[in-house]
């Protein structure tokens, strides 16, 4: 069976075939109507943490992926016909800003997820019902107690009165959003385990959540989620404002059932196929194909770091050593269709990720994993904060952050940005690189006639030569050339900064190159 990236994406549930199969764990759910009414329970912001504390004390569950005969064998077309009705969404006619749908269960999405709707400080499951969905082949109408996979958040996020999708929590910890005008693209998790390690990752999973019902007027909404797998457990609330950047509040806490060395906290995940900096092996009409073109990182030190990414050729792991970090994020900054040329994946729309930590996170690293993909349909980048320190068996671990789903950083910068990164050969010179850089931004308006910029740059190992620095007109901005020759090096890390004679003006590119 073949998946096109571009049909997940249309169909809104498109995330990462990697690894999404066969991890998924299992969760209880509410009996379906015309079964016993569930009972309500009382709920607070302790309750889901008390929950994860007491799971991790347990051994770890399976999850059993078991399901009805009639759609055990789901494909994505098929699982793809079976719909949600949208006047059954979770608060629809209730004059609320927000509405539920929930996903069905099959095809990659086979785990019993646990949905719990909290009003007035009362926890009730959500009831399944099969006449919740439309069905193109009612042999996919089965009458057994399924349950749910997941779920999606509509608000009216581009036309008043319209209620659409922003986001989407599905499959494994997987969930995304989009801001208004957007498009699905990178995809968020609630935790990360051995990303990068040849042994292979743990995937945990939102088991349960739980919906609280918003007053009516009200422009968010709390989703708390309970996370589990072997080696952990977690509790989650998720305060959600959608909007022209949207916007998620993020309280987390982890309960580790084993000392962890391999952990990624606010991990994001996402596609990077090619680009006019790295088109190797590629054959492909359109100009790039990306949902997130670079790393960025502001250090706690208030350094501006800018990381093109790469499709490479073997599996790449990068860590910036950082303290207390002021934030990170895969960014797409290339916002013209005539930068993809896509009418079918429209590049130029997926969200930028921007990753703001509340409070010391103390010592760590940012990581970023590029794993080399052949095409577009896996997720092949990601990008998560590593504590220098393990997470330790029977500890509590807490992280609060800010997560801005939009069209760049929450904030503007003094500093000149690169606006691109082109990198090709050189006619005399088989072994060397020329590589290209344009900047833009606040330092190039307004500039007297004879100012003058100069590169700031070095090769680990490798050698830059012929550096040129000259005004760009078309984008109101300069540009840097140079050749850089890796001599025999098998891997080089390159920096270049922009500067005039008081110092620094732009933030600082950076790129691991290998041949």
């Amino acid at each position: 069976m073949s998946i096109l990236r571009r049909d997940l994406v249309k169909f809104g549930a498109g995330l990462s075939l990697m690894g999404a199969t066969g991890r998924l764990a299992h969760a209880q759910s509410a009996p379906a109507t015309g079964r016993p009414a569930a009972k309500s329970v009382p709920f607070d912001d302790e309750t889901v943490r008390n929950l994860a504390h007491a799971l991790s004390r347990k051994a770890y569950s399976p999850p059993s992926p078991n399901l009805p005969s009639a759609i055990a064998n789901l494909d994505f077309d098929q699982y793809r016909t079976i719909t949600y009705n949208p006047d059954r969404a979770l608060w629809h006619g209730e004059n609320l800003t927000f509405d539920v749908e929930f996903f069905p269960r099959g095809f990659l999405y086979r785990p019993r997820i646990g949905m719990n709707e909290v009003v007035a400080g009362q926890s009730t499951p959500i009831p399944y019902d099969p006449d919740l969905f439309n069905y193109s082949n009612n042999v996919l109408r089965v009458t057994d107690d399924l349950g749910f996979a997941g779920l999606r958040l509509r608000y009216a996020i581009n036309t008043p009165g319209v209620m659409e999708e922003c986001a989407v929590f599905l499959g494994a910890s997987y969930f995304r959003a989009v801001a208004k005008g957007q498009n699905y693209g990178l995809s968020a998790r609630g935790f990360a385990d051995g990303t990068g390690n040849p042994k292979g990752e743990e995937f945990a999973m939102f088991r349960e959540f739980w919906l609280e019902k918003p007053d009516p007027g009200v422009e968010s909404v709390v989703i708390h989620a309970l996370l589990d797998s072997p080696s952990v457990t977690g509790a989650f609330r998720f305060t959600i404002r959608p909007g022209n950047t949207t916007v998620f509040d993020v309280q987390s806490s982890f309960f580790p059932r084993q000392d962890m060395t391999e952990s990624g906290i606010a991990p994001l995940t996402g596609m990077f196929y090619f680009d006019a900096n790295e088109r190797n092996h590629v054959d492909d009409w359109r100009p790039a194909a990306h949902d997130s073109e670079a790393l960025q990182i502001w250090t706690g030190a208030g350094q501006q770091l800018y990381r093109p990414l790469i499709n490479p050729t073997d599996l790449q792991f990068s860590a910036f050593q950082d303290d207390s970090p002021h934030g990170f994020g895969l960014m797409q900054r290339k916002r013209s269709f005539h930068d993809y040329e896509d009418l079918a994946l429209l590049y130029e729309k997926r969200p930028s990720l921007w990753i703001e930590p509340i409070g010391n996170w103390g010592p760590g690293a940012v990581d970023l994993v590029e794993i080399p993909t052949p095409n577009e349909v896996n997720d092949n980048i990601v990008s998560f904060w590593r504590p220098k320190e393990p997470l330790k068996k029977g500890q509590e671990y807490s992280f609060i952050y800010r997560m801005y789903w939009g069209w760049d950083t929450p904030w503007p910068t003094p500093l000149a940005r690169v606006a691109a990164t082109r990198i090709g050969g050189v006619t005399d010179h088989t072994e060397a690189r020329f590589i290209v850089i344009d900047f833009d931004g606040a330092p190039f308006q307004n500039l007297p006639d004879n100012v003058q910029f100069h590169l700031i740059s070095q090769s680990t190992p490798g050698t830059i030569r012929n550096v040129v620095v000259e005004a760009n007109p078309e984008i109101k901005g300069w540009r840097t050339t140079f050749e850089f020759v890796p001599g025999d090096a098998k891997v080089c890390e390159l920096q270049a900064q922009l500067a005039n004679d008081q110092g620094p003006v732009s933030e600082k590119w950076m790129y691991h190159w290998t041949p």
